[in-house]
């Protein structure tokens, strides 16, 4: 006899990446699991590259222990962050196909335990903090109210990917931060090159919903953009290489540094130059590889900063 709803059943979103650990749990620590995203962890490798190349372009060295705490806190508050958008999307949630087997939305977790989890969560994400010096405790506090209101944003702009850009890319001036409090200019460029990172790859993310989005009055710059919406990702995308070369050259003033640069700009390059909209498996295929575009951006950070 089943014990309850298996985890290749309606209750797993599209995009979910449900094998390993998270399919052999009991349905009830899976739903929140899966509330907190654990079944997709492409969300906490984007949030935690940009850590990386803050800590790493810093020019400290490898830093394990700072890249192993940034990492849990990654996850977590990855986890807290879905939480939180779940409980304040629940009813859009229940509009959107993609969506509307989420665990609050479906109704399989109260809103009520969601909030518990959520605190639980969050007081992970405060070990981290504490083993921060200071002013990057206070860097990583500034993002509560960026956080806070991102769910909110796709109500009232065409553009909430740039919101969560500003959010989701935070960990690169806190790991700056966390190790140097000079060259901010660097930090600055490296920053904004990430936001527009964010944006292009979470623009690819939103052409998965634009259907469902347009009916129910979702907005994302994937509507916006329309039937341009590749020439906007590969606009996106050709910012942050840009700023990027900039953070790196006002660091080393060396063209042979931007070397370092060339394998993540061509792995940016050839996801916009092969993105098609009109292909279900495409879009999602190409946000996820942003898990490796994230990856060639850290080495570049690492081979630069500590050069």
């Amino acid at each position: 006899m089943s014990s309850g709803p298996s985890f290749s059943d309606n209750a797993v979103v599209p995009d979910s990446e449900h094998g390993g650990l998270v399919a052999r749990l009991p349905q009830r620590l899976r739903d929140f699991a899966m509330l907190a995203r654990f079944d997709r962890p492409i969300g906490w490798w984007l949030l935690f590259w940009p850590c990386a190349w803050g800590i790493w372009l810093a020019g400290a060295g490898w830093q394990w222990s700072l890249i192993g705490w940034m990492l849990l806190g990654s996850i977590a508050m990855r986890g807290a962050g879905c939480v939180y958008n779940d409980i304040v999307d629940a009813a859009l949630d229940r509009q959107v196909a993609r969506t509307a087997q989420r665990p609050v939305a479906s109704g399989r977790v109260s809103a009520r335990a969601a909030w518990v989890w959520l605190f639980a969560l969050c007081a992970a994400g405060l070990l981290v903090l504490l083993q921060l010096r200071w002013q990057a405790q206070l860097v990583a506090l500034g993002s509560v109210a960026l956080v806070a209101a991102y769910p909110f944003m796709k109500r009232i702009t065409w553009w909430p990917q740039a919101w969560l850009g500003l959010v989701f890319t935070w960990g690169a001036p806190v790991g700056w931060i966390a190790l140097r409090g000079d060259h901010l200019g660097v930090l600055a460029a490296l920053y904004a090159g990430a936001v527009f990172w964010c944006v292009g790859y979470d623009t690819i993310y939103a052409l998965q919903d634009r259907e469902d989005d347009a009916l129910v009055g979702i907005r994302s710059s994937a509507l916006r953009l329309g039937a341009g919406v590749q020439a906007g990702v590969l606009a996106f995308y050709t910012a942050a290489i840009a700023l990027w070369a900039l953070a790196f050259w006002l660091l080393r003033g060396d063209w042979v540094a931007l070397l370092a640069l060339l394998p993540a700009a061509a792995h940016l390059l050839w996801q916009a130059l092969t993105l098609d909209p009109a292909d279900p498996d495409n879009p999602l295929a190409r946000f996820r590889s942003n898990r490796t575009a994230g990856a060639l951006m850290a080495a570049a950070c690492l081979v630069v900063g500590n050069a």
